[in-house]
């Protein structure tokens, strides 16, 4: 596949948005590939996560079509072995936002099969967790929280 780069594109909407939604510079970059040599699943992606970025720093829209921007487990390997410390993960969730804006899903609820739906655990609040905010310093309430009570009254521990 060819791909026509101009100054247009690479200063184009798209990157300018991938930037706006992740906030990372894309050209910070300098296609290394620690980051591909890293990742727990790029034995199962069809572009490398530096490709992803390289796409994206040249403005090619179709990277939002890769599989890639799906799977990245947002593990952060990425990001320790990054020289440039790149938030590759950012960048995947910001593609995968323009991606759904467009309305590229890339999961259709109603194919998902009824036997999964039925398998998964309930919503709400089924284990009865305290909210956070109904604890309270003054009543006895607070004994959930000794070690950081004690702390907060100004105590050594």
């Amino acid at each position: 596949m060819r791909t026509r780069i101009s100054v247009a594109t690479v200063r184009g909407e798209f990157i300018q948005q991938v930037e706006a939604i992740s906030g990372v510079n894309l050209l910070a970059c300098n296609q290394c590939g620690k980051c591909s040599a890293g990742c727990p699943v790029g034995f199962s992606l069809d572009a490398m996560p530096n490709q992803v970025i390289r796409m994206a720093q040249l403005g090619v829209e179709a990277v939002l079509d890769s599989e890639t921007i799906w799977t990245c487990a947002s593990c952060l390997t990425c990001v320790a072995r990054c020289p440039k410390g790149i938030d590759l993960p950012r960048v995947m969730e910001a593609l995968r936002q323009i991606a759904l804006r467009r309305g590229n899903d890339h999961l259709c609820a109603t194919e998902i099969d009824p036997e999964l739906i039925a398998e998964a655990p309930p919503t709400g609040n089924h284990r009865r967790i305290p909210k956070i905010h109904t604890l309270t310093w003054g009543t006895h309430e607070h004994a959930l929280l000794p070690r950081l009570h004690a702390v907060y009254q100004g105590r050594r521990l």
